[in-house]
């Protein structure tokens, strides 16, 4: 790289941070990413994976890959445990550090058990590739156990699903694993009978989706029910196990639980010494810098900030899109001597949940939309926000295959077994 020129570094390779990348192209910068991991996930669509309708190799790519014609760009595959603030200077996990002139975090968040974090292992969330291959794994495996089970009260807790959260990966996983049992499974299975899965999805609020208009998420309680979902609302879960949960003070012996109530931050707020919320989010300006230290940016779920109507900026893709293309303006403009972009101003574009392979809603504010139609509205925006010609073919024929036929091709237990289905018994496969 050229001497002289200013460093960007960026942690994290998310939505936000690649983007800021994008934007930065033919700024006298040079830059630094760094991930722990060595793929960008397209997170919308991470419960397709968990629900054996999509493979990874099509909702995540190597980072590297993405920067192949960015020789201003270096990628690190290292996991950041600090920021040295005054020397500005990422620390990394093996003792090495990395300076930077401007720091970007965009490093996003994963699952919080409100306080109960021992619940973990028996019901994982879905924030990366290894947490939706352990849920695909669960899932098939309890198909698998139960064809073999002969005691009816273990055959029914394997084929009990429970998803806590009625957000709308919540009500996107039920959908999914209910239409999994119901139209897909059924003809592989000689001693059981698929259809009597039952998949509970608990809310500890008083609706589903609880963001959306209440005329939209009436639907989509309707449907679900449809789909055989067993919606439970006002229920808070009170104890997770390898037996089941307890909700409501109503106990449900269920093998596969997952996750889908809550999120915490990353620890980037400890980093800098910062204040934050009680998600652990950093309470950041409204140029999306911390507070007395101007070079340092941070966006996405890293961060809360107030949006337009008053209510926190939302935790989603387009928000951290945005923030990524706000954050590239900024430091063009520094650089350039010219004016700042002004504070950073949320456009929300609409919310969007898919119920199951032929329904979904969507609420653009001005419009709102339910049913066939908004599936395919869905579908549509989901493939063109995907990286990739190759990409968008493949998971525009998998989509058509299974609305057609209702097979999903990725239905492989791979990675042998987890500590969770080890303790009761489970067998492992690969």
């Amino acid at each position: 790289m050229a001497e002289g020129l200013h460093r960007v570094v960026i942690v994290g390779a998310g939505f936000g941070g690649l983007e800021a990348v994008n934007h930065l192209k033919g700024a006298p910068v040079e830059i630094t990413v760094i991930d722990q991991r060595n793929h960008h996930i397209f997170q919308p669509l991470l419960y397709q994976v968990a629900t054996a309708s999509l493979a990874t190799s099509e909702i995540a790519w190597p980072i590297r890959q993405l920067m192949r014609g960015r020789p201003e760009v270096t990628t690190l595959l290292a996991e950041v445990v600090g920021v040295d603030q005054e020397a500005r200077q990422v620390r990394l996990r093996d003792g090495a550090s990395v300076p930077y002139d401007t720091l970007l975090l965009a490093t996003g968040a994963r699952h919080a058990y409100f306080g109960h974090d021992e619940w973990e292992p028996y019901a994982p969330g879905l924030k990366t590739i290894e947490d939706a291959t352990t849920i695909r794994r669960r899932i098939l495996m309890a198909f698998e156990e139960a064809e073999m089970e002969t005691d009816s009260k273990a055959q029914d807790a394997l084929l009990a699903f429970v998803i806590v959260g009625a957000g709308p990966t919540g009500v996107e996983l039920a959908g999914t694993i209910a239409e999994l049992a119901r139209d897909t499974l059924p003809p592989d299975f000689r001693n059981i009978d698929t259809h009597k899965a039952r998949v509970v999805l608990i809310e500890a609020g008083p609706r589903v989706l609880a963001g959306y208009p209440e005329d939209l998420t009436d639907y989509t309680k309707r449907s679900l029910e449809e789909l055989g979902v067993e919606v439970e609302l006002g229920a808070a879960v009170t104890e997770c196990t390898a037996e089941g949960v307890i909700y409501g003070g109503k106990t449900l012996a269920a093998r596969t639980i997952v996750w889908a109530a809550g999120v915490r931050a990353s620890p980037a707020a400890e980093w800098l010494g910062v204040p934050a919320d009680r998600n652990g989010r950093i309470i950041i300006q409204p140029d999306l810098t911390i507070p007395g230290h101007p070079e340092i940016f941070a966006i996405g779920d890293t961060v809360t900030l107030p949006g337009p109507n008053g209510k926190p900026v939302p935790g989603i893709a387009p928000a951290a899109k945005q923030a990524g293309i706000y954050v590239a303006r900024a430091i063009r403009a520094r650089l350039e001597g010219g004016p700042a972009p002004g504070q950073f101003q949320y456009r929300h574009q609409g919310s969007l949940a898919q119920i199951g392979k032929r329904k979904a809603v969507i609420d653009f504010g001005w419009i709102k939309l339910r049913g066939a139609i908004a599936w395919w509205i869905w579908g549509i925006a989901h493939i063109y926000f995907l990286i990739g010609v190759r990409t968008r073919l493949s998971v525009a024929l998998n989509w058509l295959w299974i609305h057609a036929r209702n097979q999903r091709s990725a239905r492989l237990i791979t990675q042998g077994s987890d500590s969770q289905s080890d303790s009761s018994g489970g067998r492992t496969a690969s």
